[in-house]
């Protein structure tokens, strides 16, 4: 099965080993994103504000890909800490409707860099 690389349009670019999105078959992975402007570099802010941005990075490559955030079939989320869950919770609702796709959050895994990181499976339905 070939795969594609989702590394051009408005797709942040990262300076790390990493492609931003892979189609495999019927699926696109999408590595974790972070709170980062168009060239990979960190943009400090409160956890909502990196919440935030996480996931309209996460958007804007499964967009590029053809897909929207309602062909999501998994998400993964990591919460910096643990008093941000219900505000994690209230975002995530913004960017994600009934049926929820399945989902993981772990709490507490960032370190001091990041406040919030999210990857995620899409399915293209080709």
């Amino acid at each position: 099965m070939k795969t594609k690389h989702v590394v051009t349009g408005p797709v942040p670019q990262s300076h790390l080993p990493f492609s931003p999105g892979i189609v495999s078959g019927e699926y696109l992975f999408v590595s974790g994103q972070a709170s980062v402007d168009d060239q990979g570099q960190i943009v400090n802010d409160t956890f909502e504000g990196e919440c935030r941005r996480s996931f309209d990075n996460l958007k804007r490559i499964v967009e590029a890909a053809g897909a929207t955030l309602n062909d999501a079939v998994q998400v993964r989320n990591y919460v910096g800490r643990q008093q941000d869950l219900a505000s994690f919770n209230a975002i995530y609702r913004e960017y994600f409707r009934e049926p929820f796709p399945a989902r993981t959050t772990l709490i507490g895994c960032l370190g001091d860099l990041l406040k919030f990181e999210v990857d995620a499976v899409i399915h293209l339905g080709k």
